[in-house]
């Protein structure tokens, strides 16, 4: 994911938390909001230190990463997504959870293919 992708600022967090819509599954809570002219998405992550130490919490942020650019092109453009791991997430595989992250989304509607 390139720079202009992420949600980098407090702000900008802040902002997604206050005024966007939440979806859940076990693993992961995905915050959206819809940003006016703005075209390519951006993304926000946290992993918190619950979850494990630095290493574990880097691999979960790698996984979610690699799943969001691999799901580039199904995701809706001009939104701005925060996704927070939670607790089941440090233990899953890439796989699992880009499965996970795919269904999150899809219950959110914010994937154009169904």
């Amino acid at each position: 994911m390139k720079k202009r992708q992420r949600v980098k600022k407090n702000d900008d967090f802040q902002k997604v938390f206050k005024k966007g819509k939440s979806f859940a599954n076990r693993q992961f809570v995905v915050y959206f909001l819809e940003k006016e002219g703005q075209t390519e998405f951006r993304v926000g992550l946290s992993v918190s230190k619950k979850l494990g130490n630095a290493v574990t919490r880097n691999q979960i942020k790698r996984y979610i990463r690699q799943s969001i650019h691999e799901l580039k092109d199904e995701v809706k453009q001009n939104m701005d997504y925060v996704i927070i791991a939670r607790q089941p997430a440090a233990t899953m595989d890439f796989h699992e959870v880009k499965q996970s992250l795919q269904h999150v989304l899809r219950i959110a509607k914010v994937l154009k293919k169904t």
